[in-house]
């Protein structure tokens, strides 16, 4: 019979496919991304206590002042009403700076437009 038209034998057991001059000492089949090895129960920084808490660093500060802020402001009416007139304001000193600015560039362009004439 003709080796060539004969489909191909597979091995249904895989530890026969596997080499077997595997000497490295891995277990194929551990999972590679898992420390084997780690033992929750076993504490390796026996005797290390944090110097610092994490309940007095700047960022934790920082954050409380910034969420105390932001509640009182959605809590209070009359905290929103002043920060609403305030931005009000603000944008009014706004605009009329950028119109001023705008008249300042006309000047300057008419300006140079006449020193261009003479």
């Amino acid at each position: 019979m003709n080796n060539q038209n004969q489909p191909a034998q597979y091995d249904i057991n895989i530890e026969n496919s596997r080499p077997k001059n595997n000497q490295s000492g891995v277990n194929i089949n551990q999972n590679p991304y898992i420390n084997q090895s780690f033992n929750p129960l076993q504490n390796s920084q026996q005797g290390t206590i944090p110097t610092q808490s994490t309940f007095t660093s700047g960022d934790f500060i920082k954050g409380a002042l910034l969420g105390a802020a932001v509640t009182y402001l959605l809590t209070n009416k009359n905290a929103q009403d002043t920060l609403f007139k305030a931005f009000g304001k603000g944008s009014e000193l706004f605009s009329a700076g950028i119109e001023e600015l705008k008249e300042r560039y006309e000047d300057t362009k008419a300006q140079m437009q006449a020193n261009q004439e003479q």
